[in-house]
């Protein structure tokens, strides 16, 4: 959804920059068309330059807040991902206020490779990310279960991806020069 919202807000920049050269006849699209498609493609996804609108006034637009992020959270198409932000999510968003939604929202607008290897430590994030207060939440309680359930040789330095597969162990002439390929 990020992806597909990203490219809209550049065939927006291209359209308004032919609309200014008046080359376009068809990039006369007012801006109000443009920010009613982008909200009706990812109505609580956060933009630098649009402030995202919480209403916990109302019981029924709060639950229907809630569940439309657990389900962005749990349904990434990224099992790790999946398991990881789905159940920190069902534990935490009932608790959460305003600031605490707009940073979750944040997280689950990032890219599902980029997250993930930010948030088990083969990256290090961006300094925007690192302080969002919900992704270090999640990030420590990853690093905590790693940390717990798996000893440090098995995982790669900081930094480096992970190598993982049933053949790694193999060093001979035709074995693979990484992992199970």
């Amino acid at each position: 959804m990020a992806s597909f919202r990203r490219a809209l807000i550049n065939a927006h920049q291209i359209l308004s920059s032919s609309a200014l050269s008046n080359r376009n006849p068809l990039a006369s699209t007012s801006p109000s068309t443009f920010e009613t498609l982008l909200r009706w493609v990812s109505p609580y996804s956060s933009d630098s330059n649009q402030s995202l609108q919480i209403d916990f006034s109302n019981e029924e637009r709060k639950r229907r807040l809630f569940n439309r992020l657990l389900y962005r959270s749990k349904q990434r198409g990224f099992l790790e991902l999946d398991l990881v932000l789905g159940k920190w999510v069902e534990e935490h968003i009932h608790s959460m206020d305003e600031n605490g939604i707009k940073a979750l929202v944040h997280v689950l607008d990032l890219e599902n490779p980029d997250l993930w290897k930010w948030l088990s430590g083969q990256e290090q994030p961006p300094e925007a990310v690192r302080t969002n207060p919900v992704f270090s939440a999640v990030h420590s309680k990853v690093m905590n279960n790693l940390n717990i359930h798996s000893s440090p040789e098995t995982r790669a330095e900081p930094g480096k991806p992970w190598v993982r597969g049933w053949d790694d162990f193999k060093k001979g002439k035709y074995s693979p020069a990484s992992g199970n390929q």
